[in-house]
């Protein structure tokens, strides 16, 4: 088995490129994944690893979670602590890293349940709130997650914050999130605008009997005029105190327990 002792080792150099830029995900087709138990989750749930590194610390120490990944990798290198630092988003890395092949996402009326009740997240920028959405969302038994613009899923910060979630439930990327909202519309579906603005309903008296999409917007400006418009109804979420606003993790998961309660 090789091992790379150099940062500027060409597979080093393309796995960085993959931690630090959405562009060279998207391009690639490629992702990083850091951290033992998350690697060993993406193995077992039928993420294609292209390879893997990983410390001679980490071997010892994670030998049973390395199991299914060295099982699954097509390519696996040992690395040195120093090069590990390379590939880490954090202060202090395990030393497991996994080069994996993004999932091909259906369109979007092929993938939705009419039936279903989604999370739309439209704009999202901070990827630890699109992370924890997706965990909230796959707890509180989501069907499906819609992502609209804002942070990639593969960003490494928010792989770590859904803590596998975005590996497992389906995820919907779209461009045009009011052509998605018609179409739900058109199949039956009622359509929730989540706003701060107290003149719109009440979330806990909102009773789907058939399927719905809520949409979350941007943290700082919320949800675009035209997606709002499009949106049968405006619910918002009751706040005492002084407080005028969430952030947006908390609300989505405020307003999912309640979509599906």
């Amino acid at each position: 088995m090789e091992r790379i002792t150099s940062r500027s080792n060409e597979k080093i150099k393309q796995a960085a490129a993959l931690l630090a830029s959405p562009k060279a995900r998207q391009e690639s087709g490629l992702f990083l994944l850091e951290g033992a138990r998350l690697c060993e989750d993406a193995a077992k749930n039928g993420i294609e690893i292209v390879r893997l590194f990983f410390t001679e610390a980490a071997a010892q120490k994670y030998s049973e979670r390395l199991t299914p990944i060295f099982e699954k990798a097509c390519e696996q290198f040992e690395i040195s602590e120093e090069v590990s630092f390379r590939l880490s988003d954090t202060q202090s890395p395990q030393g497991v890293f996994c080069v994996c092949r993004a999932q091909k996402r259906l369109s979007s009326q092929t993938l939705m349940d009419i039936n279903g009740r989604y999370i739309a997240l439209e704009n999202i920028q901070d990827p630890s709130n699109l992370g924890a959405v997706s965990r909230a969302a796959e707890a509180l038994g989501i069907s499906g997650l819609i992502v609209s613009g804002g942070c990639d899923i593969y960003n490494p910060k928010a792989q770590r914050a859904a803590m596998g979630s975005l590996l497992r439930i389906p995820v919907i990327i779209t461009e045009n999130l009011t052509s998605l909202l018609i179409f739900s519309k058109q199949k039956g579906m009622l359509t929730l605008a989540s706003t701060p603005d107290t003149g719109a309903m009440n979330i806990s008296n909102v009773k789907p009997e058939g399927g719905a999409v809520l949409v979350v917007g941007n943290e700082g400006s919320g949800i675009t005029r035209e997606v709002m418009d499009i949106c049968s109804l405006k619910v918002t979420i009751p706040m005492k105190g002084r407080a005028q606003s969430m952030n947006a993790a908390t609300a989505a998961a405020i307003l999912m327990w309640e979509l599906v309660k």
